[in-house]
């Protein structure tokens, strides 16, 4: 219960009092600082989920990050064990990243506002031509250099297994052309959600070799792509302890 306590309280203040420096430096790329404030703002989320993983007491098993390419437009696609996943991915990324989040959350009061300051992007999956249009701004981010996260499952496993992947889910990277990092998450679950409260647990998050779709055959962008990053990713996590 004080580790629960402990990482709310650390959640809810920091987020609050680190909220004026995320808006001073989106204030500042305006001025042709972007990609020097998207690194500040990533290095304060890195440094913060950094943090909570000390704090819950979780040890973490971290492989292939020479894997991640450090420079140009890159899209990783991860399974989606649960809330903390993202913590991971902000700990262990090493570069700015970005995700696409479902509308609801920008329901949320401060968290909206950091998904938008650390590049995320709210899509309403219910209305074809708004979700379109947020592929879009993903893509245009991700060739202007960025990072983009997807999670083709759609939602949290919450303890199922690895879900069956949307096969359209990867339209992010193939119409930016980008290389694909497919990502493993285990034991995220375990966490939070499983016990409703903090609970200590081994976690692995591994970075497999980037898939390049620039020159993939056009019929083979979907289903093809999808089932090979789908297999990666399950025989990571087929492999972990």
């Amino acid at each position: 219960m004080i580790r629960t306590v402990l990482v709310f309280l650390y959640v809810f203040v920091t987020v609050i009092l680190l909220l004026p420096i995320g808006i001073v430096a989106m204030l500042l790329s305006f001025f042709g600082l972007a990609k020097l404030m998207a690194k500040l703002v990533y290095r304060l989320g890195q440094g913060w989920a950094l943090v909570i993983i000390k704090i819950t007491g979780c040890t973490v098993t971290v492989t292939g990050r020479e894997n991640i390419p450090m420079s140009d437009g890159v899209c990783f696609v991860s399974n989606h064990c649960g809330i903390f996943d993202i913590i991971l991915l902000l700990a262990y990324c090493g570069r700015p990243i970005g995700f696409v989040a479902k509308k609801e959350l920008l329901l949320l009061p401060v968290f909206n506002v950091w998904i938008f300051l650390i590049g995320g992007l709210f899509i309403d999956r219910k209305n074809v031509g708004k979700a379109l249009r947020t592929i879009s701004k993903g893509v245009a981010k991700i060739k202007s250099g960025g990072g983009m996260i997807i999670f083709p499952e759609g939602h949290r496993s919450r303890g199922q297994g690895l879900l069956p992947f949307h096969p359209g889910s990867l339209k992010l990277a193939t119409q930016a052309q980008a290389p694909i990092v497919p990502v493993s998450i285990a034991g995220t679950y375990e966490v939070i959600e499983k016990n409703n409260r903090i609970t200590p647990a081994p976690l692995m998050i591994s970075f497999s070799e980037p898939i390049h779709t620039k020159d993939l055959p056009p019929e083979d962008r979907k289903i093809v792509l999808c089932n090979r990053v789908y297999e990666i990713i399950k025989g990571q996590l087929s492999s972990s302890p």
